[in-house]
């Protein structure tokens, strides 16, 4: 297919749809204990509105991608963003929490386009060498994202307060908007599928009746929901807890951020995928205790950042060897394999959050995690004693 936009124009247009999600997720995570303040709320209301942006962004993929098959990339990306901008105005002006909560979900459901469609525009667009290329470039715009949102959002509250993080998401959601506009739809008219649209959800079934393949998602699912709890916590545990300020908050937060990217750049120093995830699962166990005995003892700030950054760079060793040893047994369904490990990730994530808020926040982050933990290694020792098999 000819292309009609610039790879320069491509690659900002997907890199910014695709860091959506990030930013719905971390943006506002330096505003939390201002939310509680503002709503007259609990700590565990104010993580709801995180676990349905979570939820909302789990539903949103199984949704939208087959969408974009059947329509074509731009017509549900143009839609998906429309309500971005009109979710975010409502988190705005948001008179209560529950109102503020339904907005979340409805801002992270059309936050879903951007990650789903993105990668189908780059597999339309590219492939071979070009493809792997592209996709390289929009892991490093997506690396990014999760390590710049709370930073500016710290730096966003030095100058105004929570609503201005959600103006701002206005602006960019009218942005973007203008922005697709110009772009050409990617999936020509010939090449979208015909027939039913409910015939593209026959083939989930199949997949999720694969046993090997659905340890492998649980093991992502299990350490997304650790990331999880950990970005609903730490606000509250570094902020309230130890008394940071917002801004020093989010540089513990990208300190943290950049421990998982390094954790998933070392990945290739392994000889094998199982292997990176076995000594990824041991070191990720042993952390979790010398976490969980931290938060507990609450031990000194540096401490803790400490035992946070190297227990997240296992976490980064654990989340892309999952992800592959689950897509390399799917290749023939790798498109409804990845809508399914997209939405149970996010869907864990979401079921997990408001869990920290429960009691004493150190006490139940350190047991979510440590369940979490064990549960992986269960997993891994039984998939890969399968794979032995």
């Amino acid at each position: 297919m000819e292309q009609k936009n610039s790879k320069i124009y491509i690659l900002i247009v997907v890199g910014m749809v695709s860091a959506l999600g990030p930013f719905v997720t971390d943006f506002y995570l330096p505003a939390f204990p201002s939310l509680v303040t503002y709503f007259d709320t609990t700590a565990s209301q104010v993580q709801l509105s995180l676990t349905f942006s979570m939820i909302g962004l789990a539903v949103g993929q199984i949704f939208l991608g087959p969408l974009s098959d059947k329509f074509g990339r731009k017509r549900p990306l143009v839609i998906s963003m429309f309500f971005f901008v009109l979710s975010s105005v409502a988190c705005v002006f948001s008179p209560s929490i529950e109102i503020f909560i339904l907005a979340r979900f409805i801002q992270g459901f059309s936050g879903a386009g951007g990650i789903v469609i993105s990668k189908s525009i780059a597999t339309d667009l590219y492939g071979g060498k070009d493809l792997a290329k592209f996709f390289s470039m929009l892991a490093c715009v997506q690396g990014l994202a999760p390590i710049c949102a709370p930073v500016l959002g710290g730096l966003l509250l030095m100058v105004t307060n929570w609503r201005g993080i959600f103006g701002l998401l206005v602006l960019i959601g009218l942005l973007l908007l203008s922005v697709l506009f110009r772009f050409h739809d990617s999936l020509s008219k010939e090449n979208r599928l015909p027939g039913e649209l409910k015939e593209r959800f026959v083939y989930y079934k199949e997949v999720l009746w694969h046993r090997k393949f659905m340890y492998f998602v649980l093991i992502q699912v299990l350490g997304m929901g650790v990331m999880f709890s950990y970005i609903a916590s730490s606000p509250f545990v570094f902020q309230e807890h130890y008394h940071l300020s917002p801004v020093m908050y989010s540089i513990c937060f990208a300190c943290n951020a950049v421990a998982i990217m390094l954790g998933s750049l070392s990945v290739v120093r392994f000889r094998s995928n199982e292997h990176a995830l076995r000594v990824g699962v041991c070191g990720f166990m042993f952390l979790c205790c010398c976490t969980g005995a931290a938060l507990c003892l609450e031990l000194s700030v540096i401490i803790i950042e400490i035992v946070f950054f190297l227990f997240l760079f296992f976490l980064g060793i654990i989340l892309p060897t999952s992800t592959t040893l689950a897509l390399n047994l799917e290749r023939q369904n790798s498109g409804t394999a990845s809508a399914i490990l997209g939405f149970l990730t996010f869907l864990g994530g979401g079921i997990v959050s408001p869990l920290t808020g429960i009691g004493n926040i150190l006490y139940s982050t350190s047991a979510i995690m440590f369940v979490c933990c064990v549960l992986i290694l269960v997993c891994t020792w039984r998939v890969l004693k399968m794979t032995r098999a």
